[in-house]
């Protein structure tokens, strides 16, 4: 086994530990390094200056669907990545949330979900159960996504939002189920200007 399927499974082994230790009715998440914390309920979020941003993360992973999916088909456009699982309370309250951000835009702006924790046939329920109409790649297997990400999604802040840019850099992050659709679409809108 080469290095890097070592680190990917020690780093998919942590996050299913941490994430059904964490995420919980009234969790406590640290939104960054500096140990900014929150209440349930009231995501936090940051905006990166185009200066700052990182490199664009690749990854490959599969839909909730079956289909393969790699970040190459998102390039060129500003998207967003929910970082979640089932069994999340949070993340159960913030779903029609994010529903309502994606469909304000009418699928002009892709939306996925990374379902850290469950198979594919729990994903599916969860949506159907709660009219999300977005898909979700099932990253639990490889951890790929979380990988790809670690540097802004840790283990122990489930749900987390990514809003990246069209160059496949993060622009924007909510740790915590967003609080206002306002602030997630307004947080699209600022980096969807950019390329005007």
């Amino acid at each position: 086994m080469n290095t890097r399927r070592l680190v990917v499974a020690a780093l998919a082994a942590t996050i299913s530990v941490a994430a059904l230790a964490a995420c919980t009715e009234s969790p406590s998440f640290s939104s960054d390094g500096n140990n900014t914390g929150y209440v349930s309920g009231s995501g936090v979020y940051k905006e990166i200056p185009v200066a700052d941003r990182k490199a664009a993360a690749t990854f490959s992973s599969v839909l909730d669907t079956g289909a393969k999916f790699t970040s190459a088909k998102l390039v060129g456009t500003v998207h967003v990545l929910n970082f979640w699982y089932a069994s999340c309370g949070p993340c159960r309250v913030e779903s029609q949330k994010m529903e309502k951000a994606y469909t304000h835009y009418k699928g002009a702006i892709p939306f996925y979900g990374v379902d850290v924790y469950d198979q594919a046939a729990t994903a599916l329920t969860f949506e159907a159960t709660h009219k999300v109409t977005y898909p979700s790649m099932i990253d639990t297997n490889s951890a790929n996504v979380q990988y790809a990400y670690s540097a802004y999604v840790s283990p122990d802040a489930v749900p987390t939002t990514l809003v990246i840019d069209k160059h496949g850099r993060v622009a924007a992050r909510v740790v915590g189920p967003i609080d206002e659709v306002s602030i997630l679409t307004s947080l699209i809108d600022r980096v969807v200007a950019e390329g005007q």
